[in-house]
């Protein structure tokens, strides 16, 4: 039996299997996940993840700028906000020109300051995290705990569009990617949170939290 790693509902089924893999789907959030024992070990993965990220630095760049833009309108005073999952490096984020807003960054392998996940955030920035989340709870959970009343976060990954298609989706071979989504999945999450939910173009879903709002603990 196979425990979703999102609503941690057991009612879960074999979804895909290939030679690297097994993959489930859970009946109850929709997400699609991939057996714990195919994760591959931390230091692959890191090493893995050295290279996308130097390969997603400008585009990491620009999804943070259009973040705080779009948070710019409602609000004149200087933002705070973390960039979560994935670290621009100085000179991209001195490229960005917003030096009037406070940014920190935390990433589990390339910047593990703690403390920053007990402070809260006008903005989180997601950019491509979420696919490679093991516990997508306790990072879900965490990250709406950090938004301040009010706050955006914003979420890129793909979306399973067509779950017939599964077996042809590129972005399921990518073996650092454990988390598969569907737009009933951030649905399910949204509505059990009590957060305004926005699916925007280009794989992007904001989530706004909103005042006096807080994750709904205790999910089954």
């Amino acid at each position: 039996m196979h425990r979703c790693p999102l609503c941690h509902n057991t009612d879960t089924s074999l979804f895909h299997r290939n030679k690297k893999r097994d993959m489930y789907t859970c009946s109850h959030c929709q997400l699609i996940f991939s057996d714990a024992t195919s994760h591959l070990p931390p230091q692959v993965e890191k090493n893995r993840y050295l290279e996308s990220n130097r390969k997603k630095q400008a585009a990491l760049t620009q999804f943070l700028i259009s973040l705080i833009a779009q948070c710019e309108q409602g609000s004149s005073a200087p933002l705070s906000g973390l960039n979560f999952g994935r670290v621009l490096d100085s000179s991209s984020l001195s490229s960005t020109g917003l030096h009037q807003h406070h940014i920190e960054q935390y990433d589990p392998f390339f910047a593990p300051d703690h403390h920053l996940l007990k402070q809260h955030y006008d903005y989180i920035c997601c950019y491509k995290v979420f696919e490679h989340f093991r516990f997508p709870f306790k990072e879900w959970s965490l990250l709406g705990t950090m938004l301040k009343p009010g706050g955006w976060l914003a979420i890129s990954t793909k979306l399973l569009t067509d779950i017939h298609s599964f077996d042809k989706w590129h972005h399921k071979n990518n073996l650092t990617h454990v988390s598969f989504y569907q737009r009933s999945t951030f649905e399910y999450l949204a509505e059990q949170a009590g957060f305004k939910l926005l699916f925007a173009a280009n794989d992007l879903i904001l989530v706004q939290k909103p005042s006096g709002s807080d994750i709904t603990r205790g999910q089954s």
